[in-house]
Formats: C-alpha cells, structure tokens, sequence
C-alpha cells in the first residue's frame, strides 16, 4: 500500500506502564491488544515501524539499586521485563495477522532472534514488525537510550515516544494547570531546562545523530497514526 504519510521508518518508544491499563502492575491484555492495533494501523499504510518498550510496569532496575539490589543485577532482572512485554506485544500483532519479530540483545534463541542490524533492517523493508528487545543488553542504559540507539541504528525518521500525555510541557500538567506545551522544542532546551521526556543520554543520542522526538499520547485509539498525519497534539523535539 502507498505510504501517505511523511516517513519511511519509524520507531516507536514505549513504557511498559502503557501496557498495564488501569491496573497497578503486569499487562493488561485489552490495552496490549489496542496498541498493537495502532501499530497495525501505522504498519497498513507502508510506513516501516519498529518498537521499543520498557518494563516499568514488571520490575525497573533503577527502583531495585535504590532498595539495596546490585545494580547490575537489577538491570537484568528489568531487561527480562522488557522481554515479557516484547513476547506479549509481538503475539498482539500477530494475532491482528502483521507479522512480527522480536530481536533481543541478550541471546534468547529459544523465544526471539539476536539483533542484527542488517536482519532487522530486511524485516522491515519486507513489511514486518521489529520490536527490539532486552535494551542495549547492557546494565545502567534505560529503555529510553536503547530507543535512540536504535533509531540510529535503523536510520529512522523519527522516535516516536508514546507518553501518557499529548506532549511535552513545561511542567507537570497533573500538578500545574498553567503548564504550557510545547509545540516543538530543541534537544538543548529539553536538557537544559531538565524537562524529563527522556534521560539526558538518549536525547544527547538522538541529537547527535539527528533523529527528531515526536512526543504524544498513545492512551486514545489510533493516535500513533492520528499524530504522524497531523492530526493529534504532539511535540517536536528537534535542532
């Protein structure tokens, strides 16, 4: 199918509490099921898409070191985090028939592939879903990182990262209600004014490697593709 949208490739960046719902931990199969709908969505018009999500909603390893665990240890215990939900995320799709693969960066030979860079790369000119699993397969990286690493990587048009909010805004709109969003801001202004849409290594990443941000809200149905059209709030972080 023709692509009418302006993107080749994209990754989309996830939280694992996205997948939770309303509940207070694990995966909640109706949210899964409704955002691997919007992927399909996405991945129906010809855009090429690739996924990374967290695992904040079955153990984060920042959490487990600041409770006393190593963490190294921590670390790994969330990038098998990351694995449940790549696994839940990748049998969604298919479910939907979009065929899917997931690359782990810790070898998992029984349930995924390695990453390879170039097999990922042809799964996805062959129409194919990526999510990349494990995050860099290296303790003290977040998921947030392995996104902009792989965006790279993949020499993607944009990040999407999929937030509970429809952009980024100068301060907590839960909290403030005179927070402003913004329409687009630069990699240094998100730095400098530490505005936490990702860690400071990811957007220095994506920065370098001139990969823009598109922040938005991935809770209302179909707003992955709705946001790519122009037809959602969202922000752009950019040069």
């Amino acid at each position: 199918m023709p692509n009418p949208l302006p993107y080749k490739r994209v990754l989309l960046k996830m939280s694992g509490e996205v997948l939770m719902g309303d509940q207070e931990f694990g995966l909640d199969p109706v949210t899964v099921q409704r955002v691997a709908s919007d992927i399909k969505d996405v991945r129906d018009t010809g855009i090429e898409v690739c996924v990374v999500v967290g695992a904040g909603n079955i153990f984060r390893g920042v959490s487990g070191a600041a409770n006393g665990m190593d963490r190294t240890t921590a670390d790994y215990m969330g990038m098998l985090g990351i694995a449940i939900n790549a696994l839940a995320l990748q049998n969604a799709l298919e479910q939907l028939g979009v065929p899917t693969r997931v690359q782990s960066a810790l070898r998992m030979d029984a349930i995924c592939e390695p990453y390879i860079r170039r097999k990922a790369m042809r799964h996805m000119e062959k129409g194919r879903v990526v999510i990349f699993s494990a995050g860099t397969g290296n303790p003290y990286f977040t998921s947030d990182t392995t996104a902009a690493l792989r965006a790279s990587e993949m020499d993607c048009d944009a990040l999407f990262k999929a937030t509970k909010v429809d952009g980024v805004y100068s301060a907590d709109p839960k909290k403030d209600k005179n927070a402003e969003r913004f329409g687009t801001i630069s990699y240094m202004d998100v730095l400098t004014k530490d505005l936490k849409v990702m860690d400071a290594t990811a957007i220095s990443l994506a920065r370098e490697n001139n990969v823009p941000i598109v922040v938005f809200s991935i809770l209302e149905d179909g707003n992955f593709k709705n946001v790519m059209a122009g037809e959602a709030a969202c922000t752009v972080v950019s040069d």
